[in-house]
């Protein structure tokens, strides 16, 4: 049982007893308005948009009801089970951004080539609506896969990100019309919608140009963003945060992942660990196995239905062969699948068990009845008898 408890406590989080106060008294604060809006947001959601407003419930209850009504009318959860991203190889190279594997804490490492980047051509291979709901299912992605299995792996409670932005060669013509929409657009779901999972931003290799633009943009970044923004003289220093085994070379790392045709294509981490994403799957099912199919929201707090974990959350095409590891093409999914038919059969087994037993309670009962006929039949003749006699 302590095993079960220190898992979820993992996955979860632990919160101290203030947090928890406060996260049962929004609750109560909220009830009504949470009972209208037929959604019960988890503690830690809850308790990130306490911070993003400084524990100002008034101000907290605006946002989170925002964002609420914003994942009702964008339909995230909708979006998640049916949109593909075929366009992903095409985007990834006039946009080139990704995860690649954690930090030293076991955070996931998340990297953008923005000097790189080619707005012209990415709004040619794909467009600003697709991209966007892109962008929102790499980030019900990271909070319901990448968050979890970073978890499991550091076996500590992960929620955040620490991010990498290569700055090398941006200038003011980085920052033209198409440019500045797609900015403010993405700027906008991350800071309304996703608060609260940015740990740290690194900017590195800066120039003139950046400089330049960064006195135009950081004043628009709200306080608390800013204050996890570092803009690092020595790219070095990355180092000191993360193993170099986790960094690009073009990062000053030893990783190059040519097998995925670079770094930012492997979208490498835990999360891609079939071990701890059958664990993460065990645990939903289990999940779902203890509230008796009443509900199928999960143990993150998706509605996912009959789906694998890792389905409902990849929206890219499958990667051509070329850019498996040589080693995992060889790899069976075998185990994966029988595993997963174990736990149906001891799920099939249990439910035989109980039928049977079921079985022999209405056999029982059916003597006792039987019985019980039979008392009364005797009882019935000896009033009949009684009253003769009178």
């Amino acid at each position: 049982m302590s095993k079960s408890i220190s898992r979820d406590a993992i996955l979860r989080g632990c919160h101290d007893t203030t947090d928890k106060q406060r996260v049962e008294e929004f609750r109560t604060f909220l009830s009504q308005e949470l009972s209208l809006a037929g959604k019960e947001p988890d503690d830690h959601t809850i308790l990130r948009f306490l911070r993003m407003r400084g524990f100002d419930k008034e101000k907290a209850k605006e946002v989170l009801l925002n964002y609420l009504k914003w994942r009702e009318e964008f339909e995230v959860d909708k979006v998640c089970k049916e949109f593909k991203f075929d366009e992903y190889e095409k985007v990834k190279k006039c946009y080139p951004h990704g995860f690649h594997g954690v930090d030293k804490h076991g955070r996931p490492v998340y990297i953008e080539r923005i000097g790189m980047v080619d707005v012209h051509k990415l709004l040619k291979v794909t467009t600003l609506e697709r991209f966007v709901k892109y962008h929102v299912t790499e980030q019900e992605k990271t909070l319901n896969l990448r968050f979890p299995a970073c978890s499991a792996a550091a076996k500590k409670h992960i929620a955040s990100t620490t991010s990498i932005f290569d700055v090398k060669d941006v200038g003011m013509s980085n920052f033209s019309k198409n440019a500045r929409n797609l900015f403010w657009k993405i700027q906008k779901i991350d800071s309304c919608y996703y608060p609260e999972t940015l740990h740290r931003l690194f900017i590195v290799n800066a120039g003139p140009g950046f400089t330049l633009l960064w006195k135009l943009i950081k004043p628009l970044i709200e306080q608390r963003t800013q204050v996890k923004i570092q803009v690092l003289e020595d790219i070095k220093n990355l180092a000191e945060v993360i193993d170099p085994s986790n960094l690009p070379t073009f990062l000053d790392g030893h990783c190059t992942c040519t097998e995925y045709d670079g770094c930012l294509f492997s979208d490498k981490g835990p999360w891609n660990d079939p071990n701890i994403i059958d664990s993460l799957q065990g645990m939903r099912d289990a999940e779902e196995q203890r509230e008796n199919h009443m509900s199928t929201r999960d143990v993150f707090g998706y509605d996912a239905e009959n789906l694998h974990i890792k389905d409902v959350y990849d929206v890219t095409p499958e990667r051509a062969p070329g850019f498996r590891k040589p080693e995992e093409a060889q790899v069976s999914h075998l185990p994966l699948v029988t595993q997963k038919i174990q736990r149906i059969e001891s799920v099939i087994c249990d439910a035989n068990a109980k039928i049977q037993t079921l079985e022999a309670a209405l056999k029982d009962t059916k003597l006792v009845l039987q019985g019980l006929v039979e008392h009364m039949e005797d009882l019935r003749e000896m009033i009949i008898v009684t009253n003769n006699a009178a």
